[in-house]
C-alpha cells in the first residue's frame, strides 16, 4: 500500500472528512486531497503531524512496516 493510500484510510477510519482534517492541520481540503490521491508529495512536517494525529509511526505510513504503534516517546513523557 502507498502512503497516500495510507493516509486516506487513517482519515476514514475515524470518519474524519478532509476539509475537518484540513482545519485541524491548517491547511486546505485540496491539499489534503492532492495527498490523498498521490498527485502531490506529502511534506516532512505533515508526515510527523499525521504520525502524532493518528499515533502512528511514520513507518507505518511510509508503508515500511505493517506495524502502526509508534516506537517514539513524547518529550513530555521522557521527564516522568
Amino acid at each position: 500500500m502507498n502512503y497516500n493510500e495510507i493516509i486516506q484510510e487513517l482519515r476514514k477510519d475515524i470518519n474524519l472528512t478532509q476539509k475537518e482534517l484540513a482545519e485541524k492541520f491548517k491547511t486546505t481540503q485540496r491539499t489534503i486531497s492532492n495527498w490523498e490521491t498521490g498527485r502531490n508529495e506529502l511534506p516532512y512536517e505533515f508526515l510527523k503531524k499525521y504520525a502524532v494525529y493518528f499515533n502512528v509511526s511514520t513507518d507505518y505510513i511510509l508503508g515500511l512496516t505493517d506495524d502502526p504503534e509508534p516506537k517514539w516517546i513524547k518529550k513530555e513523557d521522557k521527564n516522568e
